[in-house]
């Protein structure tokens, strides 16, 4: 049997959707889904037909920025199985991924699915999580991944992660991942977010509320018991030339220099560097909340805070807070992102002045 193998189209919608509702009786998705994958996500769709019939398909998904695709579904009609169809879309999923660049590929499987869970293993993926109340029906859900280009550990999964419940509060969500990661007892609520948020905000920002500068960040984890190590590649303000009102401008400068007193009257440690030894600072127990230009993921130019989990040779893991739910992501897309080492010292710059910061914690000696 010839089967052909190609990117889906507008023109396979009605199919896909016929499809799905065969396949699946829980989580499908609607044709709004299909078309969006088809005509404006970061997605690849695959479909493969057989006598003018679909009679399969497979969808991937990137995450902007960074080295990791992400399997969504894999479906096969009935009447085509046993025909190596899984395998056959299993294998152009990878090298799709492949030619996105992408390293890492991760999926998520029904426990009780156990000739895709035989498909995933023979193929080389590891199971490395149970997440719990995962599908429509509550059931839970398996999560693989594979290395795909070489060879290496995979990343650590010790951190925990926590999704920021506002648009201006990455640094602080950041800040309850990292001290949750050094200390097991400590919890991550909402209202400790908001509180970081209010002992680290600059007020004011190019839009909306401000977000938490370098300085706030490391006085608040100073202030809760950690050893604090700031790295900030200009002095003073970071956000200030991206405010027009003087006004703003005037009390932005005043919160600053407030923050700069409190830090003198601290032990934590300062260090004026263009640059972020990221891998020096894990070797030391540091957990590295760093700022990033979130243009390397949304296109959208504005101060990020992501958590640094881990490094290795080709790439550095973040935790990203903020989940962007508009582009079907879940929590579990945004946790121990790949970046490659040459991407990240791209995004770890921003604004015209290209400054770089910091804020490294670790359990006080």
């Amino acid at each position: 049997m010839l089967f052909d193998v190609r990117f889906a189209s507008m023109d396979d919608v009605q199919a896909l959707v016929e499809l799905e509702q065969a396949c699946f009786t829980l989580d499908r998705l609607s044709p709004r889904n299909f078309q969006w994958m088809v005509s404006r996500a970061n997605a690849c769709l695959m479909v493969v037909t057989a006598q003018d019939c679909l009679a399969g398909y497979a969808l991937l998904l990137f995450h902007r920025g960074t080295s990791l695709a992400r399997l969504y579904s894999i479906a096969v009609s009935q009447t085509w199985r046993g025909h190596g169809l899984g395998q056959r879309l299993l294998d152009e999923a990878q090298a799709c991924a492949l030619a996105r660049n992408c390293a890492w590929l991760r999926l998520e499987v029904r426990p009780d699915n156990p000739a895709a869970i035989s498909l995933y293993e023979a193929n080389g993926f590891e199971r490395f999580a149970i997440v719990e109340d995962y599908y429509e029906d509550h059931a839970e859900a398996l999560r693989y991944e594979k290395r795909l280009l070489r060879d290496a550990p995979a990343p650590a999964r010790h951190v925990p992660y926590y999704p920021q419940t506002t648009e201006f509060t990455c640094g602080a969500a950041c800040l309850l991942m990292a001290m949750a990661a050094l200390d097991a007892q400590r919890s991550m609520s909402r209202p400790e977010e908001i509180q970081l948020w209010r002992e680290a905000t600059t007020i004011f920002m190019t839009a909306g509320h401000g977000g938490c500068s370098p300085q706030g960040l490391a006085l608040a984890a100073w202030r809760r018991g950690f050893d604090v190590r700031l790295v900030v590649s200009a002095p003073g303000s970071l956000f200030l030339e991206g405010v027009r009102s003087l006004e703003k401008k005037a009390i932005m400068t005043l919160v600053e220099d407030n923050f700069a007193q409190a830090l003198g009257e601290t032990q934590v440690e300062q260090v004026l560097s263009s640059t972020l030894d990221i891998r020096g600072a894990l070797a030391e127990g540091f957990k590295p909340v760093v700022l990033i230009s979130s243009y390397r993921f949304t296109r959208l130019k504005a101060p990020h805070w992501v958590l640094i989990t881990g490094c290795d040779d080709d790439f550095v893991y973040l935790h990203d807070p903020d989940v962007d739910h508009s582009r079907y992501k879940r929590g579990l897309d945004c946790q121990h992102l790949p970046v490659s080492h040459g991407e990240f010292q791209r995004m770890t710059v921003f604004g015209r002045r290209r400054v770089r910061a910091a804020v490294m914690l670790r359990r006080r000696s």
